[in-house]
């Protein structure tokens, strides 16, 4: 397998520095690391992207977090392993990344849920996160960007 091009942040340089000032700003609200890497894992298998879904898995198993957590992250809402508040987290970054699937993108019963278990700043920071997580897999998955290869 082999990438198409280069991947485009580093063919435009000055695209990349904005880009991880947005994922370091929503890693800035002190929500786990483990969760956050959950959403990246989740949202990177929703669109495909090889490469995100492995430094996904890598990022989680170097946080300490079991096999069976990282492997049924995409199973979620039939796996014990999780919380409330990482399901309404998961949920959130679902319906975020699948805007088109619905006419309500986000329902209310998604939000509220998400609501219920993080602040406002916290929201602020998983939705950050989702965006930023979207980001990277449309830049990376149509070079097909290899996993592993960063």
């Amino acid at each position: 397998m082999e990438a198409r091009m280069k991947n485009p942040a580093t063919i435009i340089p000055t695209a990349m520095k904005p880009i991880m000032e947005l994922m370091k700003a929503a890693q800035s609200q002190g929500l786990p690391q483990e969760l956050m890497e959950m959403i990246h894992l989740r949202v990177s298998q929703i669109n495909g992207c090889s490469f995100c879904v492995d430094a996904g898995l890598k990022n989680l198993r170097k946080l300490g977090e079991s096999d069976e957590r990282i492997g049924l992250v995409a199973a979620w809402r039939e796996a014990p392993y999780y919380t409330d508040a990482e399901r309404a987290a998961l949920e959130l970054a679902e319906a975020s990344t699948r805007l088109a699937d619905r006419a309500d993108a986000v329902p209310d019963e998604v939000w509220d849920h998400a609501a219920d278990h993080f602040d406002e700043r916290q929201l602020a920071s998983i939705l950050l996160m989702i965006a930023v997580t979207n980001l990277f897999n449309r830049l990376n998955a149509p070079i097909r960007q290899i996993a592993g290869s960063w």
